[in-house]
């Protein structure tokens, strides 16, 4: 067992750490109640630093069993076409006076978020979106939100419906009223702290935004009495036991605590984190049993010396033509072993052939590869250009489409290449 690489036996949560300022430096942070839930239940997470470039390299957290995105800075408006919110100068003015810390946007932080939360869309990866993380799952669907909830939607209610959704004098210990819909995971979650007719709990709340318009493809499960939906899922791709979890909840039930305790006000608080992490178990077990890993094949002493005189070949043929150099006629044979290699193998396809080709491996003349690199230049310079003036949003979806493409290559060209192999041996 120890052997085993550790991915194939433990499942990985992905989650991404909030930006602050400590000693005029940059520090990273997770809070740690996120951390003990998703270790209690049997997931490893995994952090994400909000560094700059980090949502360059998400290929390089692979594999990806889960992802739990929760508390951060106010979205960037321009990500979700914001409508127009009927806020005047001076109100806009104040929001960002009342709330700094959260109307400081980071933009850094939404392409990693965005891109984690449409990477779980597109593979069906479970997903727990908590405050912000529920509002990125929304945005990342094409839903937008309030720039301001006091402003927008509880000051236009009447008196008797207006609910205070941050309290900065009593931050932790602020609560209001939510009334969870029926036969939702929620109400499954809290049914022994319902009751049949008023089906409402009190929950914590930390935000001044919130969920405007929701995406066609979730259903809410609980709203605050000034109608701001609470918690919202995509009914079509829950199912814990099958790996199925995409679900975002605007409170934080893993907070929701007694004063000077660890006892959760309600004991369906952390279920949660359990039914996600149940989900990532699963979804786990279900990519482990289909993936199709070939195993090294064991080359024979001869075949290790042929293997041996083709890869001098190539590097030989490599460095004759990138630096223009001739060559000794003693190593003139070493240089057909590339060539007769690509002339009689038929496990290449046509798009590696052409490849070698280009690197000069079996070319004698290596005019038109340069000609070739000169044109791959120019429309690396075009397609620079035309990528510069792209969105964020338009650029994660670009990465997010060719990483899919990419991968559907890299595991049909493995498949084929295995089974001839394969076929191959059973000669």
């Amino acid at each position: 067992m120890a052997s085993q690489d550790i991915s194939v036996i433990l499942p990985r949560v992905l989650i991404v750490s909030r930006r602050s300022v400590r000693k005029n430096k940059f520090v990273d942070f997770v809070g740690e109640y996120h951390l003990d839930l998703i270790v209690g239940y049997g997931a490893v997470p995994v952090i994400v630093p909000r560094v700059n470039g980090v949502h360059m390299l998400l290929d390089s957290f692979e594999p990806i069993h889960g992802v739990l995105l929760c508390e951060g800075e106010d979205i960037d408006p321009s990500l979700y076409e914001a409508e127009t919110s009927g806020l005047s100068p001076e109100e806009l003015e104040e929001i960002r006076r009342l709330h700094v810390s959260d109307t400081a946007i980071d933009k850094e932080k939404d392409s990693i978020e965005l891109r984690l939360a449409k990477l779980c869309l597109e593979r069906n990866i479970p997903y727990l979106g908590i405050c912000r993380g529920s509002q990125v799952l929304n945005v990342a669907c094409g839903g937008t939100l309030y720039l301001d909830v006091e402003k927008e939607v509880s000051k236009k209610c009447p008196e008797n419906q207006r609910v205070v959704h941050i309290d900065y004098d009593n931050y932790d210990g602020h609560r209001h009223v939510v009334k969870v819909g029926k036969d939702t995971p929620l109400h499954h979650w809290f049914k022994d702290s319902l009751e049949e007719e008023k089906m409402e709990i009190w929950v914590n709340s930390y935000h001044h935004q919130g969920v405007k318009r929701l995406a066609q493809r979730f259903v809410p499960m609980a709203f605050a009495p000034d109608g701001l939906i609470e918690g919202f899922y995509d009914p079509d791709a829950y199912n814990p036991e099958e790996g199925k979890f995409i679900m975002g909840l605007q409170f934080h039930p893993e907070r929701m605590r007694r004063p000077d305790s660890d006892e959760f006000d309600y004991p369906g608080c952390p279920s949660a984190y359990q039914e996600f992490v149940k989900a990532v178990i699963a979804y786990q077990k279900k990519l482990n049993s289909s993936a199709s890993i070939p195993k090294p094949l064991n080359l024979d002493k001869e075949m290790e010396n042929q293997r041996k005189t083709i890869i001098r070949s190539f590097s030989l043929a490599k460095n004759l033509y990138i630096t223009g150099n001739g060559m000794h006629p003693s190593k003139e044979s070493e240089l057909k072993a590339g060539a007769e290699f690509l002339e009689s193998n038929t496990a290449l396809s046509l798009q590696q052939e052409n490849r070698l080709k280009q690197m000069g491996a079996t070319v004698r003349n290596g005019g038109s590869y340069f000609e070739r690199l000169k044109l791959n230049e120019g429309r690396e310079k075009l397609a620079r250009n035309v990528i510069g003036k792209m969105s964020v949003e338009q650029l994660s979806d670009l990465m997010s489409f060719y990483f899919m493409m990419g991968q559907i290559c890299s595991d049909v060209m493995e498949k084929k290449l295995h089974g001839i192999v394969n076929n191959d041996s059973a000669s």
